[in-house]
């Protein structure tokens, strides 16, 4: 996984107001999940920016803290505009967190970006993310006339942070006509695909040239 540096600013106020005034600045208002789990009632002190959502409302005794930030619209475009998946250090007011890109909310018109979601990572908790799929080879299908399709441009995958490749190889070189490659056919070392194992991921399409030949060798 690529890393990406990036600067935010913890953000105390969340109203509708400041947060017109943030995207007036050319700010996009954000927030970091995934953070620490706390006993309740919490006695320490919360940082600028945190707040304690409580996770466990039926004994009401366990909490975990999010951050509400603001990064810089000209700072993440790298980030948001490409398919890539990047490890992020994310430095609040000096204090790095890793974290990755979880969500984002465009403005349905304009198409800006409205909020960012963030989510902090660690060695110790899996997350799942979407990675993009890579076709590799040639496929006897195409070879005989077929269409390759790829149905599936990203996949699911639950693992820790660090072992999310940036790619996902899907080999297709003995992929026959009219044949497919299902997630449950997909197997990686570390990770956990979390799409339903009958999705088609990609397929050779059967063409009416193909058909044509298929039959005269038939015939």
């Amino acid at each position: 996984m690529k890393k990406f540096q990036l600067k935010a600013e913890a953000r105390p106020e969340s109203g509708k107001k400041s947060l017109k005034a943030l995207r007036a600045e050319g700010k996009i208002p954000a927030v970091l999940n995934g953070g620490k789990i706390v006993e309740l009632p919490f006695k320490g002190t919360l940082k600028p920016g945190e707040k304690l959502v409580v996770i466990d409302k039926v004994k009401n005794n366990r909490g975990i803290l999010t951050t509400d930030i603001a990064v810089k619209e000209e700072d993440v475009r790298k980030l948001i505009y490409t398919p890539d998946i990047f490890e992020i250090d994310l430095d609040i007011n000096g204090e790095t967190r890793k974290a990755v890109m979880k969500d984002l909310q465009f403005q349905p018109v304009k198409d800006t970006v409205l909020h960012i979601d963030f989510l902090e990572v660690g060695h110790d908790k899996p997350i799942i993310m979407e990675v993009p799929v890579q076709i590799e080879g040639h496929a006897e299908g195409v070879k005989a006339g077929g269409k390759l399709q790829l149905s599936m441009r990203k996949l699911k995958v639950k693992a820790l942070y660090d072992q999310i490749p940036e790619r996902l190889i899907v080999n297709v070189d003995s992929l026959g006509l009219g044949k497919s490659i299902a997630v449950g056919d997909l197997h990686y070392d570390g990770l956990e695909l979390m799409n339903a194992k009958n999705a088609v991921v990609c397929a050779v399409q059967l063409t009416r040239a193909a058909r044509g030949a298929q039959a005269k060798a038939e015939a």
